[in-house]
């Protein structure tokens, strides 16, 4: 069986905590060929690591290597990596976001089109197996039409204290950009891809810019802190639909909470836990679904689902003009948020 040659563009947390394990439970699909990061150091331990034959300093050296690569080096430059990839026939899967703006965004995809290369992004919520349910239900028509959504993707005091989570230069963003996007995904996945047509948004980041904060994450420095901890928003799309959505690092809560639900004309579910609420037989129903124990990582399935795409035995689960969307509204929120009004989308 022919193997898909896969190469690791950053070697950090990301791509060692979840990408790199996860290809390498693949073996008859793809093989790890190829590493690059411009922290030559870092790149030869994960070769070591993970035994990894090729390392690089520069990306574009590393193209003649592989058939594939993941991008997994902070926000700011996955566009022009990908585009270059891309342009060098190479399939991509991105870490998420898939970019800092929409421009880039449809570039990337535009350069996917030209090369006829797959370009996917790594929304792996989508993976989880409630998720997994939850789409199930809503393609079956479980609920009925759908009407309002709410999604909270909220951490106590968990600022990340590493890395470049907090550079508005490197990253576009903070909360919002790295924890609420797979949210905000993952709805409008299981909504079916509506079309956003207002956007209602408001950041904060007074939190973290005081000194003294309790952090469960590590430290940072609140003086040199650029980013949003803590994001809300109202969008409405053009079939009636509205979804209420909350982000945050680090809130004064009681606990970590991610919930999504979603109320529609004849039911409604939770994502996390998956659940449905139903009216049947004169009675109000609440049904829940047992998660099998020792289920893979949502990580592996998304690891399979690109090798297989890119073999040509499957079709990708996250397209990049979905993810697209995603970036179009987190766009749109920053904006609100920066003119005090609503923004309008085409």
């Amino acid at each position: 069986m022919t193997r898909l040659k896969m190469g690791i563009i950053g070697a950090g947390g990301i791509a060692q905590g979840r990408h790199i394990p996860s290809f390498r439970q693949l073996e008859d699909s793809v093989v790890l060929t190829a590493v690059q990061d411009l922290n030559k150091d870092r790149a030869e331990e994960a070769a070591r690591l993970f035994d990894i034959p090729h390392v690089f300093e520069n990306y574009e050296d590393l193209f003649q290597k592989v058939d594939a690569v993941t991008i997994c080096t902070p926000n700011k430059f996955h566009a022009e990596i990908a585009i270059a990839a891309l342009n060098a026939g190479v399939h991509v899967l991105c870490e998420k976001p898939m970019a800092i703006t929409t421009e880039e965004c449809t570039r990337m995809i535009a350069a996917a089109k030209k090369n006829d290369r797959l370009l996917s992004i790594g929304y792996h919520y989508r993976f989880t197996p409630e998720a997994q349910l939850a789409k199930k239900a809503m393609d079956n028509q479980e609920i009925g039409d759908p009407l309002v959504t709410r999604v909270q993707a909220m951490r106590r005091r968990k600022v990340p204290g590493w890395g470049v989570f907090t550079n508005k230069d490197l990253q576009g963003g903070g909360s919002l950009i790295d924890f609420g996007c797979h949210l905000l995904d993952l709805a409008l996945w299981l909504l079916d891809d509506p079309k956003p047509v207002e956007v209602m948004g408001k950041t904060y980041d007074r939190l973290s810019k005081t000194p003294g904060q309790v952090n469960d994450w590590g430290a940072f420095d609140h003086e040199t802190f650029d980013v949003d901890d803590h994001v809300t928003s109202y969008i409405t799309f053009d079939n009636g639909l509205s979804l209420q959505f909350e982000c945050s690092w680090a809130a004064n809560i009681k606990d970590d909470d991610t919930k999504l639900s979603i109320s529609g004309v004849d039911g409604g579910l939770s994502v996390y836990p998956f659940e449905l609420y139903q009216a049947k037989y004169g009675a109000l129903w609440d049904s829940s679904a047992k998660i099998r124990e020792g289920e893979p990582k949502p990580g592996l399935y998304q690891a399979k689902n690109f090798v297989d795409s890119c073999l040509g035995q499957d079709e990708l689960i996250v397209k990049p003009e979905q993810a697209l969307q995603v970036t179009k509204l987190m766009e749109a929120i920053y904006l609100s948020s920066e003119t005090g009004t609503s923004v309008k989308l085409d």
